[in-house]
């Protein structure tokens, strides 16, 4: 039985291996977005995607060590990503109301 569970332990850590070095690919084409975005609600969405990443890769790096703290440090990226998301959100609201 403990065999068994030491077996699985090492797939996930394995998977979870594979599944940080694939998150790069999205991380990079993030990026590209971000620098290169037309105007600049392509390059907040940009933003607002890479801490989805963020959030991913501590949640994985957690799984692949072992360690509880990258969640503590995905959790804080993600409330700092969406208040981020709704202080512009109110401010694109305020600008929109001042054009009228």
């Amino acid at each position: 039985m403990i065999e068994t569970l030491q077996d699985i332990d090492l797939a996930v850590s394995q998977i979870a291996r594979l599944l940080l070095v694939l998150v790069a690919v999205p991380l990079g084409m993030t990026l590209v977005r971000m620098l290169r975005g037309p105007d600049d609600a392509d390059r907040y969405v940009a933003l607002d995607m890479l801490t989805g990443v963020a959030v991913t890769a501590a949640a994985l790096a957690a799984v692949v060590t072992g360690r509880r703290e990258y969640m503590d440090v995905g959790l804080g990226v993600a409330v700092f990503g969406f208040v981020g998301t709704c202080a512009l959100a109110a401010f694109l609201e305020h600008q929109k109301g001042d054009r009228e």
